[in-house]
């Protein structure tokens, strides 16, 4: 008796769709395409302003146009109320400027984006004092 004789068959697939015989396929990805996809990532990246020439790195990453800029207001706010006027003025304009947004997030925090993001206002919310 051949009891425990097993017998090997050959496991195939078929396509759902056309009941087509489908091998197990594989998709070669390049370093190009990975680099390509990393790039338009977006960026959150957090600044503390505690100097009016602190703006400069900020500007710069908005208008790059992949960055979301996360701004801590709170050193220059106790240091120099007049810089950080003409710092928000600046970070507004320009942000006008790329079509972006801009608009405080509490007391101590600006958020500044490019084109593509738009800042959540809730209709019930006090007036932000960046809104325009």
């Amino acid at each position: 008796m051949k009891f425990f004789e097993f017998k090997r068959f050959r496991r195939t697939g078929y396509d759902d769709d056309e009941n087509i015989e489908s091998e197990d396929e594989y998709v070669e990805l390049n370093s190009d395409a990975l680099q390509a996809m990393d790039s338009n990532k977006v960026t959150v990246r957090p600044f503390h302003l505690e100097d009016f020439s602190q703006v400069k790195p900020i500007l710069d990453a908005l208008r790059e146009g992949y960055t979301v800029c996360l701004v801590n207001i709170r050193p220059l706010k106790d240091k120099d109320l007049v810089e950080l006027k003409r710092a928000i003025s600046k970070l507004k304009k320009t942000c006008n400027a790329i079509e972006g947004d801009i608009a405080g997030f509490g007391e101590d925090y600006i958020i500044a984006t490019p084109t593509f993001a738009q800042i959540y206002r809730s209709p019930d919310a006090p007036g932000d004092e960046f809104d325009e």
